[in-house]
C-alpha cells in the first residue's frame, strides 16, 4: 500500500476519492459538519459520468458517503456502476435503513467495507447524539446483518464530551459483533466555517487518557514517546503534510471538488469541467501541493513535527492552510506531553487554558 501510494504521488494520480452522494440525512447528529438541505444533488447520469472520469484518471479507492447514502433511491445503481469499473468501494452509512435485502446486495457487490458510526453502547447516549430514538438498536441490527452476509463492518466511534467514557464498551460491542473498531477524538468544524461545535471536544485530561489507554494503543511507550524533531531542513522540504490534493480528493453532491472533506477549499466543479482537468490544472490544488512541512508557519521548527497528525484542512478552517492546526497541536500535546510553540503562544495570549503535562508525558 505504501508503495502504491508513493507511486501515485510521483505520477500525480488521484488514487483515492471520497464522493458524497447527498447531504440529506435521517439523523441529526449534534456534531455533524454538514448542511442537510438539498441544493441540487448530481443526477444518476451525472454521477455515472463522473465515475467514468474517475476511473479514467486512475482512481482506485472510492469511498461513497453522505449525508445518508441510503436516502438515494439510485444508490445501488451507483454502486453497481462503480463495481463494474473495478473500484475498491467502501461506504459510510448510519445503517438504520439497511435490512437483509440491502445487506445481501452489498455482499453480492463485494464492497470492501461498510463504516457505521456508533457513539455509545447505551441507547440513551447514542440516540441523544443522533437525535433519533431507536437509532442505536437499528444500526446494531444492520451491523449484525452485514457481518452475517460476509461484509466487513467498521465501527467509527467519535469521542466527544457526551460519550467520553463509552469508547471501550463500544470496542467490546464491535468485537462481539465481529466489527473493526476505530476511535477518533476529533470534532470537525462545519464546512461553512462555523466552529461552535468544537465545544463538544473532550478536554485535555481525557484526551491524554485516550492516548495512553493500553486497551486501544498496542504500544503506548512507542506511540507516545516524544519525537526528536523537527526534521532536518532538506527532509522537511521534501515531505508533504498529507495526501489531500496530492493523491486523494473529495467531491461533494453538487460536483464541487475539494482537497479533502475536511479541507473545504473550492478547487473546481465537475459540472463545469472534466475531473482530470480540475485535478491537473486547478490553481487551488496547485497551491495545496506547493506546501511542504519545511515551510508551514509555526510548524517547521516544532519538535513534535515527526509524530504530529497536522491536518491542512483543519488549519485552513482555522484561517491559514499554511499554518498550524490548533486541534492537532492539542492532540500532540496530549500524546507526547510536549507543548508546541503554537500552543505556547495561544496560552500566553490567554486564548486557550491548558494545564501542563510536566513529566507525566506518556510513561505509565
Amino acid at each position: 500500500m505504501q508503495e502504491m501510494g508513493a507511486r501515485a504521488l510521483r505520477l500525480g494520480i488521484p488514487l483515492g476519492v471520497q464522493l458524497d452522494l447527498t447531504y440529506r440525512c435521517n439523523e441529526r447528529c449534534i456534531h455533524c459538519y454538514l448542511d442537510h438541505d438539498d441544493h441540487g444533488e448530481m443526477t444518476l447520469a451525472e454521477i455515472e459520468g463522473l465515475l467514468d472520469q474517475l476511473a479514467e484518471a486512475g482512481v482506485f479507492f472510492l469511498t461513497i458517503s453522505g449525508g445518508e447514502i441510503f436516502l438515494r433511491r439510485d444508490l445501488f445503481d451507483i454502486l453497481e456502476h462503480a463495481r463494474r469499473l473495478m473500484f475498491s468501494v467502501k461506504i459510510k452509512t448510519n445503517a438504520i435503513l439497511i435490512r437483509s435485502e440491502q445487506a445481501a446486495r452489498l455482499a453480492d457487490l463485494a464492497v470492501e467495507g461498510v463504516q457505521i458510526s456508533i457513539y455509545s453502547h447505551r441507547a440513551e447516549v447514542h440516540d441523544a447524539i443522533t437525535l433519533v430514538p431507536g437509532s442505536l438498536d437499528r444500526s446494531l441490527a444492520a451491523a449484525r446483518l452485514l457481518h452475517s452476509a460476509g461484509v466487513k463492518v467498521t465501527f467509527a466511534n467519535v469521542v466527544m464530551r457526551q460519550n467520553a467514557d463509552d469508547y471501550l464498551a463500544v470496542k467490546a460491542l464491535a468485537e462481539e459483533i465481529g466489527a473493526v473498531f476505530r476511535v477518533d477524538p476529533t470534532i470537525t468544524p462545519m464546512m461553512d466555517g462555523n466552529r461552535s461545535i468544537l465545544s463538544l471536544n473532550i478536554e485535555q485530561a481525557r484526551l491524554r487518557h485516550v492516548f495512553r489507554d493500553t486497551n486501544i494503543v498496542a504500544d503506548v511507550d512507542d506511540f507516545c514517546t516524544a519525537p526528536e524533531g523537527p526534521y532536518g531542513e532538506p527532509d522537511a522540504f521534501d515531505r508533504i503534510p498529507c495526501s489531500a490534493g496530492h493523491s486523494s480528493c473529495y467531491v461533494s453532491p453538487y460536483g464541487d471538488v475539494y482537497p479533502c472533506v475536511q479541507f473545504p477549499l473550492p478547487s473546481g466543479n465537475v459540472r463545469q469541467a472534466k475531473f482530470v482537468d480540475i485535478w491537473r490544472n486547478s490553481p487551488q490544488l496547485a497551491e495545496v501541493r506547493s506546501i511542504s512541512l519545511g515551510d508551514i508557519q509555526g510548524c517547521s521548527q516544532c519538535s513534535n513535527q515527526p509524530g504530529c497528525t497536522r491536518c491542512p484542512g483543519l488549519a485552513y478552517l482555522e484561517g491559514n492552510m499554511r499554518g498550524p492546526s490548533t486541534q492537532d497541536c492539542e492532540k500532540s500535546y496530549a500524546r507526547f506531553g510536549v507543548m508546541s510553540e503554537n500552543l505556547r503562544r495561544k496560552k500566553r495570549d490567554g486564548i486557550i487554558p491548558l494545564t501542563p503535562v510536566h513529566a507525566e508525558r506518556c510513561s505509565l
